[in-house]
């Protein structure tokens, strides 16, 4: 991406915005597993391992890892089990330490082994999934609490036109959640509760031990957030295909 100078003025409405990062991320997992399905199709044996490695970094790739990055800070300042002064130290420096690496180890090997058991159900309901996580995330910006009053989330929420924004937003979730429906059935029920469970388990963690959000975390429940639903997903599609054999 071009280097872009923010203002108050271009930083007003960046969060409506926001959720079409997903939608790219959607797309492109969408068009990789077709491209996988037609190459099966016609005898061109890769490994499947091939295609589902493809899958786990297209998030990675198109972000530049920025949320990957927001998750690692914060396992790292989780993992300490410091005073919420030095947490908030913990998630501005620069160094990894042995947790986030762990915790970065364990989250792709859990997106591989997740996207291993991919379907046209499920990866339908996953693609749309990458929107709500960055709604969801967006409205953290502007409704919870800043746990700094300088930073590049506090930017975002001081400048934004919160109103405007707050129901832009809600808009999203509202036709997110219609449009989850609709396509998955169950599947998308149960991305929605699983999206809504991580939602509050977010607000209590960065309230209770961060005392507010930052970009880190927002980054952070963004990563743990589509983890669960493409889980949510995945296993809901197994379930009832389990089911539909009895």
């Amino acid at each position: 991406m071009p280097k872009s100078e923010w203002t108050e003025e271009n930083m007003a409405y960046a969060m409506c915005f926001f959720p079409w990062v997903g939608a790219a991320i959607g797309v492109a997992t969408y068009g990789t597993f077709w491209l996988q399905e037609m190459a099966f199709e016609k005898g061109f044996m890769f490994h499947e391992l091939f295609f589902t490695v493809i899958l786990v970094l297209i998030p990675v790739l198109i972000t530049g890892g920025i949320h990957m990055d927001g998750f690692l800070d914060t396992q790292d300042a989780l993992s300490s089990y410091q005073s919420r002064e030095r947490r908030l130290e913990i998630l501005k420096d620069p160094h990894a330490g042995a947790f986030a690496i762990i915790s970065g180890m364990v989250y792709l090997l859990l997106y591989l082994g997740i996207y291993s058991s991919l379907t046209w159900g499920s990866v339908r309901v996953i693609g749309m999934s990458f929107i709500l996580s960055r709604t969801l995330s967006g409205l953290s910006v502007i409704l919870f609490p800043q746990a700094r009053k300088n930073g590049l989330a506090a930017r975002f929420s001081q400048n934004a036109k919160k109103q405007r924004v707050r129901w832009v937003l809600s808009g999203y979730v509202a036709a997110l959640c219609a449009g989850l429906l609709w396509m998955g059935g169950i599947l998308g029920a149960a991305v929605i509760i699983v999206a809504f469970l991580v939602f509050g388990y977010y607000y209590r963690m960065t309230m209770t031990r961060f005392g507010g959000v930052t970009g880190d975390l927002a980054g952070y429940f963004l990563q743990v957030c589509e983890l669960a639903m493409a889980a949510a997903a995945v296993i809901t599609d197994v379930v009832r295909g389990y089911s539909l054999t009895l």
